[in-house]
């Protein structure tokens, strides 16, 4: 008969494409089908079976304070007693639009969208429209969101153009995108040397968490922003899964730097479907109906999500949960790390705050060609083991996990002992 999530994963491969609505839950990776989740609080799930688990996943990033947050979920149940949506302006969206800008250092206008992809693919929309260019430079392994702009692999060489990363994505269109190596300041100036006047942005992950957690060269980040300004170009910060996470400000604010748009989402609809981008002013005020750049969307500032990321950012605001979170977030990491290292295995843990993640190699991990040399059938084994003992990591080696305040130190040792649990029983195996 199978298990009430097996029965669910059969019927829902017969009318959903692969059984799931985003392709990584589908547990590939991983060689596993996957849980389906019933409910969750704190920093625990429950499947439709009612196993728990440790939650690393956090819903990819949003749930920083936890699942259930009683200020959040108070929020929503109050907005919802007026109704769901409007399709029109709110005294929310304008409140939550002035915390983001109270927040995060570079922005002076900020326009509300409903997922990281629209937040991206509007962002890049308008820096072409702005500058008169369309050329766009992008890094291997970040990721952006699926827009047809964005789903690009790369190219052998220094500046070879973008071939399409996806069927359905025009080559035409693909050419326009070129895609260089993360850390590698070489090729962005060849790049720029060859492309620059025609180049409206630079796009990137300041702190990369779709090739697994990559930590950036703080000069590299120093030096895309000189470049594109030498260039007349834009720079864009995807602060999608780092916005509000690595600091109240995100990876702009850690590192100093201003990018001239930014694009936010997850944390600022409080686990409610959500999406952002802004920055400059006098780029912003191009957007329709000011301006002549077109975007538009139905459920853009919905009420429900706006209500939910304004309970959440109120408290990040006060600054005063991410020491604490720091703490939980070093010891979890090098907890992981001591626990694998004393069981034999090589493994690199990169962690920037609250999300991080563990590769099986002994080479440091800059990139993602650096990351893809990982040992994924280790990762395959482990994250099986892991979820045997309750703990439910992404199901995939490139993928972040994070942590939340509900991520206690009697959660955090009880992970650490299933980790070294588990690397007991990986040694010595053949993956």
């Amino acid at each position: 008969m199978g298990t009430k999530s097996e029965i669910l994963f059969q019927r829902a491969r017969k009318i959903i494409p692969g059984g799931v609505n985003s392709p990584v839950r589908a547990g590939k990776a991983v060689g596993m089908d996957p849980p389906f989740i019933a409910r969750a609080e704190g920093c625990f799930l429950w499947d439709a079976d009612g196993n728990q688990y440790v939650d690393y996943v956090g819903s990819w990033g949003p749930m920083i304070l936890g699942h259930s947050h009683p200020d959040v979920v108070q929020a929503i149940g109050d907005q919802i007693k007026n109704g769901t949506s409007y399709g029109a302006p709110t005294a929310l969206e304008v409140e939550l639009a002035e915390l983001i800008i109270d927040m995060v250092p570079s922005m002076e206008m900020v326009r509300m969208v409903n997922s990281g992809t629209e937040a991206a693919m509007s962002a890049v929309r308008l820096a072409r429209g702005y500058t008169g260019r369309e050329m766009i430079i992008k890094f291997e392994g970040c990721y952006h969101g699926h827009a047809d702009s964005l789903l690009v692999s790369a190219g052998s060489g220094v500046a070879t153009l973008g071939i399409p990363g996806s069927p359905g994505v025009p080559k035409d269109l693909a050419q326009k995108t070129l895609s260089l190596s993360f850390n590698n300041m070489d090729e962005v100036r060849r790049a720029f040397e060859q492309y620059g006047s025609q180049t409206a942005a630079v796009i990137v992950e300041p702190i990369p968490g779709n090739m697994g957690v990559v930590l950036p060269n703080t000069e590299f980040l120093s030096m895309l922003r000189r470049i594109t300004k030498d260039y007349g170009s834009l720079l864009i910060f995807d602060e999608v899964i780092t916005g509000f996470r690595v600091s109240a400000g995100g990876a702009q604010e850690l590192f100093g730097i201003m990018p001239d748009l930014t694009c936010l989402g997850k944390i600022i609809g409080g686990g409610l479907p959500v999406g952002a981008y802004g920055g400059r002013k006098d780029i912003m005020e191009r957007v329709a109906p000011d301006g002549d750049i077109y975007q538009a969307g139905t459920l853009s500032g919905n009420p429900l999500a706006m209500a939910a990321g304004l309970a959440t950012l109120k408290i990040l605001q006060k600054g005063m949960i991410y020491p604490e979170l720091e703490k939980r977030g070093r010891a979890l990491f090098s907890g992981l790390e001591d626990a694998a290292r004393s069981s034999g295995l090589k493994v690199v843990v990169n962690r920037v705050g609250t999300m991080g993640s563990m590769f099986f190699t002994d080479k440091a991990v800059t990139d993602f060609a650096s990351a893809k040399k990982s040992h994924t059938g280790m990762f395959r084994a482990y994250y099986a083991e892991m979820l045997n003992r309750g703990i439910y990591l992404a199901p995939s080696a490139f993928e972040a996990s994070f942590i939340s305040i509900a991520h206690d130190e009697e959660v955090i040792q009880k992970t650490i002992e299933s980790a070294r649990e588990s690397f007991r029983s990986l040694k010595g195996k053949v993956y």
